[in-house]
């Protein structure tokens, strides 16, 4: 994969750095601030690009306006944005276009390589990686009230999985039940969401985004 960093902390920035480059992975470009990934992206065309949503010169959402930018202006890049602390709100305003090629991790998870570059293949290759603590923080204040109130508890655990990024062998190992129950369960989701078949839309994106949507 070809990949951008954007992270103004330099230790972490190079550490990502090394980390992408010994497993053959090329990084054309490490940046320390948003203006700086625009232009980088612009340039290269990279497959994904790792976003600190706090980034100079406020250190607020400039991280954050630029991953939306770039999944505006360059919808072949994947975008990955990391964070120190779990900020809901951001995670929401990211998938507002969409759930395909994003994720949103907190930046403890780089500390797991392994589990950090499956987070990075998904999302390049057109999917969606939501950390843990993040689903588990949005489910709890409620953005799931009302209109995923149909599904049973079950139902419930599945999609929080599929928001994660989880495939249907990952869920089924997670909640050790076998792979058709999970089959079922993830098609009683769609039906209870009015998620009919259809060749244009991706429906485990959009049972994901129902899970999230406020």
């Amino acid at each position: 994969m070809r990949i951008v960093i954007a992270e103004d902390a330099v230790m972490l920035r190079d550490g990502l750095t090394q980390i992408l480059t010994g497993r053959g992975h090329e990084v054309p470009a490490a940046v320390a601030d948003a203006e700086a990934l625009l232009a980088a992206v612009t340039e290269h065309r990279p497959d994904i690009a790792i976003v600190d949503i706090r980034m100079p010169p406020t250190h607020t959402d400039e991280g954050l306006r630029a991953a939306i930018t770039i999944r505006r202006d360059h919808p072949a890049t994947g975008v990955l944005v990391f964070s120190q602390y779990v900020e809901t709100r951001y995670a929401a305003d990211l998938l507002a276009g969409g759930a395909q090629k994003v994720g949103y991790l907190l930046k403890d998870r780089v500390a797991d390589v392994s589990d950090f570059i499956d987070a990075l293949t998904r999302v390049a290759a057109g999917g969606t990686v939501l950390d843990p603590d993040v689903v588990t923080q949005m489910f709890n204040a409620g953005h799931h009230a009302g209109h995923l109130a149909a599904l049973t508890t079950r139902e419930r655990d599945v999609l929080t999985l599929m928001a994660q990024g989880r495939s249907n062998t990952a869920i089924a190992e997670q909640l050790t039940l076998a792979y058709g129950t999970v089959e079922k369960h993830i098609t009683s989701i769609f039906t209870k969401l009015d998620l009919p078949a259809s060749g244009g839309d991706h429906r485990r994106v959009l049972a994901v985004l129902h899970y999230l949507r406020p």
